[in-house]
């Protein structure tokens, strides 16, 4: 979940329910493996009403979360153990939290988008693992989640290859002695070659594969030109977590799971290879993120054997 890849947009759809929701309709789903939220996809609406959006996420047939950044800061505007208990207290299962690999840096040229008072938004400043990684992994201990991610680190020239892996390798040491499984969670960005090295091939052979496992987002991963199941293949047990988007032909839009061009089948076919324990919807930028979760349960429910 790329931040400098993201639109950031808000519309007033984005507080409507889809009228699935409203009616019920997630009490008649047909699912045999829990189904995750990354709650980037409720970025700019979820810390205006944050028991209201769990609420409504739990509504649509969700059981598992997987938290991100805020822009209250912490873990939308809470400490660890209050996010849980209020979770637990829906019924939802913390399940993992994404933190930056390095400093947040906002892309030349860029500016904030404008919040819903049509002002540019302003973001707390966000921890990272290059400078604050014992610090967010104690916070994770303190949650009690399962899974700390890296949702993105430099990968651009292979000195800052290196330096990732290094804090990768750091990190995963540090949350395997929490308890915790560390992950890192990739975008197409890792996939080109840097002269005859691929960063995403380096990150899988030069990490640790037992503290270091890696979070899939199959989209990004297809739109690079991968196939996910040859990445299972490669590394069976490597990708206890992946991340559930669809794209258009085109593979510059993202559209709920099931209503674009990405073939899902036999991904999920191959999730024992792949060691899949976990797996989370995510939407980037949608106008009405209810109606895109709601769409993407209501296929996975029909379509995805699991």
């Amino acid at each position: 979940m790329s931040l400098n890849r993201r639109r950031f947009l808000q519309s007033a759809g984005t507080l409507a329910l889809s009228s699935a929701v409203l009616s019920g309709k997630a009490s008649s789903l047909l699912l045999k493996h829990p189904v995750g939220v990354q709650l980037f996809t409720f970025f700019g609406v979820i810390d205006e009403d944050v028991k209201g959006t769990l609420t409504k996420i739990k509504a649509a047939g969700y059981s598992e979360l997987e938290s991100a950044f805020s822009k209250k800061g912490g873990y939308y505007g809470m400490k660890p153990k209050e996010f849980k208990a209020m979770a637990n207290d829906l019924g939802l299962v913390w399940k993992s939290h994404h933190v930056l690999g390095a400093p947040f840096k906002m892309p030349a040229g860029a500016k904030m988008p404008n919040g819903a008072d049509g002002k540019p938004m302003v973001i707390p400043p966000m921890l990272n693992l290059t400078e604050n990684m014992q610090q967010l992994v104690d916070e994770a201990a303190e949650g009690g989640i399962k899974y700390l991610v890296c949702a993105m680190a430099p990968t651009g020239t292979l000195e800052e290859v290196n330096a990732s892996i290094a804090i990768l390798n750091k990190t995963g040491e540090a949350a395997a002695k929490a308890g915790i499984q560390f992950a890192y969670h990739n975008h197409d960005m890792e996939f080109k070659a840097i002269g005859d090295k691929v960063p995403y091939d380096l990150l899988l052979s030069e990490t640790d594969p037992q503290k270091v496992k890696m979070e899939l987002d199959l989209a990004w991963a297809m739109k690079a030109g991968k196939n996910p199941v040859d990445l299972f293949k490669a590394h069976p047990g490597r990708f206890p977590l992946w991340h559930v988007k669809d794209l258009d032909a085109s593979r510059e839009n993202i559209l709920p799971v099931g209503s674009g061009t990405l073939d899902f089948k036999p991904v999920f076919a191959a999730a024992s290879t792949a060691g899949m324990k976990s797996f989370f919807v995510e939407h980037d930028g949608p106008k009405d993120p209810y109606a895109s979760i709601n769409s993407s349960i209501q296929y996975i429910s029909k379509n995805i054997n699991i």
